[in-house]
């Protein structure tokens, strides 16, 4: 009956290629483990944040890899063995046969583990998927930052897939606010970053500015600096940056995170388009 479940889930996606096969499977066992999660108490300290948040609770088109967490409030005891646990008998209970590694250390605030499986897409009925080649096993990165920034909120989404129940979640303007962030600092350019930016912009949402101020302060070329992150701060520094980067190879780092049907719009990115988005932030 689990595996049914999990079957009926992949069939819903009418999945166009083995990529596209690949990465549902992939969300599916991400559902899994958020609602293994959620009967847990781990969400009465954790709340889920990242692409994959947004993609699975507020629409994104774009799949996405990881679990990212922030604890609500900061904990350098915190455990995430005995969650993990948890997860790896539910899991189990809808047909995988998972490996899940705690890769945590004492004196690092991020908390990571990683889940490997595969055993599912073995008793699947795949259309695309394995039929070229072993298929590969899915590989998910779990991170908790037990130390995170100030200022972020939070609010309850539920899942109705495999089960009805209940996540805590960023809200949009701070999960904003984390991207904003990583667009600012992060030391290479990652074309989902800026897919998401397209997204966040599309939507006229407004950051969470005093978060992103913390992010900024704890981490980054202006770490430990009181600078006053507002709207047109932001501007001015995205700009710089949108103007420096080759467009046509962002777009590498994205394209196969996208279904096929929205690949043509990907040759749109340009210098033009980002400056044209970024003006509806004001």
């Amino acid at each position: 009956m689990s595996i049914k479940l999990i079957q009926e889930r992949l069939n819903s996606y009418n999945c166009k290629s083995e990529l596209e096969e690949e990465h549902v499977i992939r969300e599916i066992t991400q559902e899994v483990a958020l609602a293994a999660l959620s009967r847990t108490d781990f969400f009465k300290y954790g709340v889920f944040q990242g692409g994959t948040c947004l993609r699975i609770f507020y629409g994104l088109n774009r799949f996405s890899e990881d679990l990212d967490f922030i604890l609500k409030q900061p904990d350098s005891n915190f455990k995430l063995q005995q969650h993990l646990q948890s997860l790896s008998e539910e899991l189990e209970a809808y047909g995988y046969k998972v490996d899940i590694t705690d890769r945590s250390k004492t004196d690092i605030a991020v908390k990571k583990a990683f889940l490997k499986d595969d055993s599912i897409g073995k008793v699947l009925q795949l259309n695309h998927a394995g039929k070229t080649g072993p298929i590969r096993k899915i590989r998910i990165k779990f991170e908790v930052d037990t130390n995170p920034p100030i200022g972020s909120q939070s609010e309850i989404k539920y899942l109705d897939f495999p089960f009805v129940s209940s996540v805590a979640v960023q809200d949009k303007p701070s999960l904003f606010a984390g991207k904003l962030h990583a667009l600012l600092c992060r030391e290479y350019v990652k074309g989902r970053d800026w897919y998401d930016f397209l997204w966040y912009t599309s939507q006229r949402i407004m950051a969470n500015y005093p978060f992103l101020a913390s992010a900024l302060k704890q981490q980054g070329p202006w770490k430990g600096q009181d600078i006053d992150v507002n709207l047109e701060w932001c501007l001015t520094e995205l700009e710089k940056i949108i103007k420096m980067i080759d467009w046509k190879m962002t777009t590498e780092d994205v394209r196969r995170f996208v279904r096929t049907a929205e690949q043509p719009s990907l040759d749109l990115w340009s210098r033009d388009l980002f400056l044209t988005q970024l003006e509806k932030m004001k």
